[in-house]
C-alpha cells in the first residue's frame, strides 16, 4: 500500500463558476508535478443555492465579469470558454459527481461538467443532461438517475457546503492546504483563479513547514 500523500488540499467550487474551471489546469499541474505528495480533495460550494436566485444568463453583470476577467484569463491559459446560454443551479450535478466519486469514475465527471457547461453551454441542472454527462464520463446512466432521484448524495453536498461556511469561505474557488491529518487551524487558503506558481509556493510552504 502506497503511503498516504503528505499535504492534502480541500478546493471548494462551483461547476457554474468559471474561475473554478479556469483553476482546473493548475491543480492538475500541481498533481502532476509533485505526484504522491499531493492529495486533491474537491467538494461542493453552490454558489447560488435555492431559493436565492440565479444570474441573468443575458445580464449585464455577467457578461461585464466575462468580457473583463474570464475571457482575458482564459485565452492566459489556452482554454476556450463561452458564456452559457442558462444559469442553472448547481446542486444535482453536485450530486451526481458524487455518485461518479463511489464508481471511481470522479476525475472524468468532474471535469466533464465544467467542460459541457463552459464550452457547450449544455444546462448542468437537468436530470438527463446529467445522465447523458454521466453515460458519457463511464457512469452506469440508471444508476445515477436512481441516485439523483432517491437524493442519495444530498446529505454530503449540504456538508461540505456546511463546512465550507464553518472555515469562513464566501466564495470559489478556494483551495485550502494543511498537511495530511492536520486539523484546520493549520490549514490556509488560496483564493481566486491563482496561476500555478501561486500554487506551487503554497505547496512548498506547507511541504516546508511539514517537513521541519
Amino acid at each position: 500500500m502506497n503511503p498516504p500523500a503528505p499535504i492534502r488540499i480541500d478546493v471548494w467550487s462551483d461547476y457554474v463558476c468559471p474561475f473554478c474551471y479556469l483553476e482546473l489546469p493548475p491543480i492538475r499541474r500541481l498533481q502532476e508535478q509533485y505526484q504522491g505528495q499531493v492529495e486533491v480533495v474537491w467538494r461542493a460550494f453552490e454558489l447560488r443555492p435555492d431559493p436565492k436566485p440565479t444570474l441573468d444568463p443575458d445580464g449585464e453583470y455577467l457578461h461585464t465579469t466575462w468580457n473583463r476577467s474570464v475571457y482575458p484569463m482564459a485565452a492566459e491559459r489556452g482554454m476556450t470558454l463561452k458564456l452559457p446560454p442558462v444559469q442553472p443551479r448547481s446542486r444535482l450535478a453536485f450530486e451526481a459527481v458524487a455518485h461518479a466519486r463511489e464508481q471511481g469514475r470522479f476525475d472524468a465527471m468532474h471535469e466533464a461538467l465544467f467542460r459541457a457547461f463552459f464550452e457547450d453551454g449544455r444546462d448542468i441542472g437537468d436530470v438527463a443532461v446529467l445522465a447523458d454527462i454521466g453515460a458519457e464520463s463511464g457512469v452506469e446512466r440508471q444508476g445515477l438517475l436512481e441516485a439523483l432521484e432517491s437524493g442519495r448524495h444530498t446529505a454530503a453536498v449540504h456538508a461540505d457546503q456546511q463546512l465550507a461556511h464553518s472555515l469562513g469561505v464566501a466564495g470559489v474557488p478556494i483551495m485550502v492546504f494543511r498537511p495530511a491529518g492536520a486539523g484546520w487551524e493549520q490549514a490556509f487558503g488560496v483564493r481566486g483563479a491563482a496561476p500555478y506558481e501561486t500554487m506551487e509556493s503554497a505547496l512548498r510552504q506547507v511541504l516546508g513547514e511539514s517537513a521541519g
